[in-house]
């Protein structure tokens, strides 16, 4: 002990006579550090992505998205994960009695390139992406999540089933689905694309509780006791936009204007529906129709707009003003990126997608739907051109999130998609119904294993 202690003595003694020596350490560390900043520095300069969000407009530090010189959207760290690592199971149409009346209706008729084009498309095009991605699996128990094909809305839009065929169906293809038992659906997706969400699915609450479902719409309590969506389990996607203002190469059908030749301060492009804050906007417009142009918009014949002549019209104001309808959500709000006009959020509800990695406040305006009146006008007028072409010029580089195109493109909707489902992914799913041995094995309330289960499953 005491020999010990002798030791541990003498060093410290002797570092306390040789001072000098410690103190040109520390200073060649300091130094070895100060030469790597200033190294790291010069590369990042030269190489590193610019920054386009941040967590608040003061914290230049908290890097939200960034987008390379080669236009790579790279994903950081902090909303995400370092990169996307999972295996996702595609039911086929005809593997489950029942999965192809949810994509064709009744009597077949109803394809899908016809279920493609609207604010429904979104059902086709995931849907389609997924078959191809490179994420795919065959193998259902090497999967990590399971995506179940449906273009329902658009089937039941089209006179393919109503809404109790509907409802009938989806039971009998879950009934179909061990995997689903297995979990109670907590790693099984499904696309609700429309303002109604997964209400059209009335049995949704019994059936998909747990269930994923990616939908524009974060909202329905208007019409509903509740939501159909749960923060902690789905995901908001966005509107499907038209094709021809999205494509990758080639121009868009229509061209944004320069600022200076736009003709009106804002705009609102949309069906008075009864609601509140639309008629408000209306009767603003009749009160100051050279500031906001709010053109009656017709469900058809000769008077209402084509696409192009829509898109036209949008483009024609520094913003674009974006109402509650039927539901809080708007592809009026997606729209607006590609005209590059300012969307104005006038719903207090809703819901945006992939708030991980973008910060709305730096391409977009929310404003009371209480406070419609001149008093929005007077605002937005007070807001300079300079200011307008930045929120519209870092809009310019985040709107491929809006954009469906494969997973292989470095920035689209598809991306944005499946880093959150990314997040969604569990080593274990615990289920009221479903049990295990010592040995790992999966049982059933009967002690059955869970390769020996047969359909009908019993669904939770």
């Amino acid at each position: 002990m005491m020999g010990s202690t002798g030791k541990r003595d003498h060093r410290i003694t002797s570092n306390l006579h040789h001072p000098f020596s410690s103190l040109r350490q520390a200073l060649a560390g300091l130094a070895l550090v100060v030469v790597t900043f200033l190294l790291t520095r010069t590369l990042d300069r030269s190489s590193s992505p610019t920054n386009l969000y941040c967590s608040s407009p003061s914290d230049a530090s908290s890097t939200a998205i960034s987008v390379g010189r080669g236009g790579d959207l790279h994903w950081p760290e902090r909303g995400y994960g370092s990169r996307l690592s999972m295996r996702i199971y595609v039911y086929e149409e005809g593997e489950i009695d029942g999965l192809d009346l949810l994509m064709r209706g009744r009597d077949g008729r109803i394809s899908a390139e016809a279920c493609t084009k609207g604010q429904w498309g979104t059902q086709v095009k995931i849907h389609k992406f997924l078959l191809g991605s490179r994420f795919r699996t065959l193998n259902k128990a090497e999967a990590d999540l399971f995506f179940v094909p449906s273009y329902v809305k658009c089937v039941r839009m089209m006179g393919g089933l109503n809404d109790k065929e509907i409802n009938q169906t989806y039971v009998k293809v879950l009934s179909q689905m061990p995997y689903f038992r297995l979990s109670s659906g907590r790693d099984h997706i499904f696309v609700f694309p429309s303002g109604a969400g997964a209400h059209l699915f009335r049995s949704w609450a019994t059936f998909l509780n747990r269930s994923i479902i990616l939908t524009p719409e974060g909202d329905r309590t208007d019409k509903r006791d509740t939501s159909a969506f749960n923060t902690w389990k789905d995901i908001i996607i966005p509107g499907n936009v038209e094709d021809g203002m999205t494509r990758r190469s080639g121009p868009p059908t229509v061209r944004p204007l320069p600022l200076s030749k736009r003709k009106y301060l804002a705009n609102f492009l949309g069906r008075a529906q009864g609601k509140v804050g639309r008629l408000e906007l209306i009767g603003l417009a009749n009160q100051f129709p050279d500031k906001l142009e709010s053109p009656e918009l017709k469900f058809s014949g000769p008077d209402k707009l084509g696409r192009n002549e829509y898109f036209q019209h949008l483009r024609n104001a520094k913003f674009c003003l974006s109402p509650r309808g039927e539901s809080s959500w708007t592809l009026r709000f997606y729209e607006a990126f590609f005209v590059e006009c300012v969307p104005v959020i006038l719903s207090d509800q809703v819901e945006l997608p992939f708030q991980n990695v973008i910060d709305y406040t730096q391409i977009s305006i929310k404003w009371p739907s209480t406070r419609i009146g001149v008093e929005l006008l007077n605002y937005l007028q007070s807001i300079t051109d300079e200011e307008i072409e930045g929120m519209i010029a870092r809009g310019r580089e985040v709107r491929c999130l809006w954009v469906y195109a494969p997973d292989t493109e470095p920035c689209s909707a598809m991306l944005g998609i499946l880093w959150e489902l990314q997040r969604k992914v569990r080593q274990f799913h615990q289920s009221t119904e479903t049990f295990w041995l010592h040995n790992r094995s999966i049982i059933n309330r009967d002690l059955v294993p869970f390769r020996n289960w047969r359909t009908p499953v019993p669904l939770p």
